[in-house]
């Protein structure tokens, strides 16, 4: 079987696309500036900026993949405020290339989105809320998601939240908080600002399972309920740093973002913890994993 997965060198794409190499599938990486730095055999690197459509219609009518993984996007929040027409060539043109050429090849996608197509008024949202989302970033996710919603493909949309871990091409917010604290310097976190990170290891092995799987719909692959706060504490417990360095913050102090911020954009797992074996919800086992991935890292043994 052939997958072509999209921003490969991203926080997720890094970890799913030699995870799917090692599972046998011939898989086709596209990354536009940073070349990944895994190397796994069965994995085809092709650099290419997908807002290129012609040049990413080209490659997939060329390649006929059986699978898509549509994992890149432009993720900056604030950024995508800044810069809309750069938010929408890339994470509305460039899907809508996806499903055009999609159907040409018989391909089945799946669409990564993200719990920012919600308000944040209620938390725990289910797959059948109603979206709402209350910045650029969440509106282009989420009409990326009625362009796959509405294609005759067979299709899976995985919504995670508040993805962390190692390997990306950007640092996530827990590595962010490891290295601040071992040059024991303050973190601030939220405790106003709910979410439900997501461990990009568990997130590439559940969809792993989806690939195999292809449940029609709408699923939310992510971790448990939570503040900024609450996580960055369990970081830090686990990997033995200064909790006291650890602080408070408020939504209301951060003055520079530019784009609004859902307060609880935390999601309900409960369809997907029944269809899938991966445990992805399980928020001791990912902080254990992500521990023993930065202890690896660092070349010091892990306990």
């Amino acid at each position: 079987m052939k997958i072509l997965v999209t921003g490969c060198s991203g926080l997720l794409g890094s970890k799913l696309t030699p995870l799917l190499a090692r599972r046998g599938y011939n898989v086709i990486g596209i990354y536009n500036v940073h070349r990944p730095s895994y190397s796994a055999d069965g994995v085809k690197l092709v650099k290419l900026d997908i807002t290129n459509t012609v040049a990413l219609e080209d490659l997939v009518l060329k390649e006929k993949p059986d699978v898509i993984i549509h994992a890149a996007a432009y993720t900056d929040v604030d950024g995508c405020e800044r810069d809309k027409n750069r938010a929408w060539r890339i994470n509305v043109e460039a899907t809508k290339s996806l499903v055009r050429t999609a159907r040409v090849v018989k391909s089945y996608i799946i669409y990564i989105s993200t719990d920012y197509i919600f308000d944040g008024s209620k938390g725990d949202y289910i797959e059948g809320d109603t979206p709402c989302p209350i910045n650029y970033y969440g509106l282009t996710k989420l009409i990326g998601e009625e362009l796959v919603r509405g294609s005759d493909l067979l299709h899976t949309i995985v919504r995670p939240s508040a993805i962390y871990g190692l390997g990306g091409s950007k640092k996530s917010f827990a590595e962010y908080i490891v290295e601040k604290l071992m040059r024991n310097e303050c973190v601030k976190a939220l405790t106003d600002q709910y979410v439900s990170p997501t461990y990009n290891g568990l997130l590439a092995k559940a969809i792993a399972e989806i690939v195999e799987l292809r449940p029609m719909g709408v699923l939310h692959v992510a971790g448990p309920r939570m503040n900024r706060y609450e996580f960055a504490l369990k970081i830090a417990r686990a990997l033995d740093l200064p909790l006291e360095l650890v602080k408070e913050a408020s939504m209301k102090e951060m003055t520079h973002w530019i784009a609004c911020r859902p307060r609880d954009s935390s999601l309900d797992t409960s369809k997907a913890k029944q269809l899938l074996k991966t445990r992805f919800y399980d928020v001791d086992l990912a902080v254990d994993l992500f521990k023993k991935e930065w202890l690896s890292r660092r070349g010091e043994p892990c306990p």
